[in-house]
């Protein structure tokens, strides 16, 4: 597997079209834990091959790799192998492949950007759902994110919290039983709506996801501020981990192995929602 990079441990995720890398450096300015240049949804089916083209630019921008991710077409779309290849070939540190649904087009991923390059599996249909712990067993990936945009769609349901709640869920626990960071939520489509961006992603980091993928800088915050700890919370956190191993009872609370390590999270949420890029 690839070396651990901003994939397995960041919280927001910026997607930038690959026919607008002019955007890549300010971006890059941003509190995003990586830029995810989009050669799938945000360019036209005419405009593929001169937006993978143009990726040969990033080798002459002044930027760091580690925080750069390229999202290629999905296998079996005439796009695929050419992204591949080329995504192979640039300055970044992992690879993002959409409506991931088996091992066998991972592996072939695998094979072509060799271990220097992460593998990030987007899961965004049923079959891909219900491949979801076979794909994080495998070794082959580094983390899940979930294109609950397209899964919606794919199975016909609504896009809400309670219809998608299950499938949330289950990649959640995939991820887990895969011993991989904490999944990466889908989008919000809706990105003024500050309300709405951040119940969505409290929603998801309550059912357990590590972080979310954005389509605007301003939502970068919003996320970062959904994880960010309360006052009490974190109070409350340090005075349990404070109290020592041979602490039982506080403030007439019990306090067990499975109290100690919700607070260890607690303080691990603090940490990831402080850091500066």
């Amino acid at each position: 597997m690839a070396p651990m990079t901003g994939l397995s441990t960041g919280v927001a995720f910026l997607f930038v079209p690959a026919t607008r890398l002019d955007r890549v450096p300010k971006a890059l300015l941003t509190n995003a834990a990586a830029v995810i240049i989009d050669l799938e949804d945000a360019v036209a089916p005419g405009s593929k091959a001169d937006a993978r083209e143009a990726l040969r630019q990033l080798q002459a921008m002044n930027v760091d790799p580690d925080r750069l991710i390229v999202r290629i077409n999905a296998s079996g779309t005439q796009w695929f192998e050419d992204d591949l290849a080329a995504a192979a070939a640039l300055p970044v540190s992992a690879v993002m492949l959409p409506k991931t649904e088996n091992l066998d087009a991972l592996r072939h991923v695998a094979s072509v950007v060799g271990p220097k390059l992460a593998i990030c599996a987007l899961i965004e249909t049923a079959i891909g759902l219900e491949a979801a712990t076979v794909i994080a067993q495998s070794g082959l990936v580094q983390r899940l994110a979930f294109g609950s945009l397209d899964f919606a769609a794919d199975i016909g349901c609504a896009v809400s919290d309670l219809a998608l709640i299950y499938a949330r869920s289950r990649l959640v626990l995939a991820s887990r039983l895969g011993n991989l960071a904490a999944p990466l939520d889908g989008v919000t489509a809706d990105f003024e709506d500050a309300a709405m961006n951040l119940a969505e992603a409290r929603h998801a980091l309550d059912l357990g996801f590590g972080g979310k993928l954005c389509i605007h800088p301003r939502q970068i915050e919003w996320v970062h501020c959904a994880i960010r700890p309360s006052d009490e919370e974190l109070t409350w956190a340090r005075t349990i981990l404070a109290a020592g191993e041979n602490a039982t009872a506080i403030g007439g609370s019990m306090v067990d192995a499975p109290v100690k390590k919700r607070a260890q999270q607690v303080l691990y949420r603090h940490a990831l929602s402080s850091v500066k890029r």
